[in-house]
């Protein structure tokens, strides 16, 4: 009989399968994304409902099939409850889960990706850090993990904006935000990562438009 596999990891997508069962995305550190299936986590009382929701992070008891896995148990460390009470964190929060999603790929390591999300969900929870700003620390350092930035800003910026650029392209993940900067320099940055996102990123996210939305509201 094959012994189940303890990954560590955060559930980044969740979907009803038939009646009773979910499809979960895990970014696990150990396996990178991962498919896993939950069956009965929606029947009253189950084990596993808790483990299914988005942004769920722990360890994952998991048995590994052919084509997927199929989650066990898990023990599960962090929730970010404090997201559910805030929309805009939250959409902040479920648009880094679909950057997450699109970059990481299947037996490829993860946890780069997987510590850069926690620590910059963590972030959202902090009154000092604008989310704005939150954002775009979040979408430099993704393209940073995956080869897609410059060492300089791509544009003629102030020094400020300059430092904040090298800073994140260089900073470990723990010490990404632990600053704040003026709305001049967050506007150059912002520009700037922009400017990085259009020539590396061809997709559009939901979650993405949903903000933008609810600004322009």
């Amino acid at each position: 009989m094959r012994e189940p596999l303890e990954l560590t990891g955060m559930v980044i997508k969740s979907t009803a399968v038939g009646e009773y069962d979910r499809r979960l995305v895990v970014l696990t550190r150990e396996r990178g994304k991962i498919t896993a299936f939950a069956r009965g986590a929606k029947r009253p009382g189950s084990s596993l409902m808790g483990p299914c929701r988005s942004f769920a992070f722990g360890v994952f008891k998991v048995l590994e099939g052919r084509d997927a896995y199929t989650l066990q148990s898990a023990q599960i460390s962090r929730y970010f409850d404090e997201l559910a009470g805030d929309i805009e964190a939250a959409c902040y929060g479920q648009y880094f889960l679909e950057v997450a999603d699109y970059y990481t790929r299947e037996s490829l390591d993860g946890s780069a990706m997987l510590l850069l999300v926690y620590q910059s969900l963590r972030a959202l929870s902090n009154p000092h850090i604008p989310n704005e700003l939150v954002q775009r620390i979040f979408e430099l350092k993704a393209m940073v993990i995956n080869g897609e930035y410059t060492e300089h800003p791509p544009l003629d910026t102030s020094d400020s904006a300059n430092y904040t650029w090298e800073y994140v392209v260089t900073a470990p993940f723990e010490k990404l935000y632990t600053f704040t900067v003026t709305p001049q320099v967050l506007e150059e940055f912002t520009e700037c990562v922009e400017l990085n996102k259009g020539r590396y990123i061809d997709r559009d996210f939901h979650s993405l438009e949903i903000l933008d939305a609810m600004k322009q509201g």
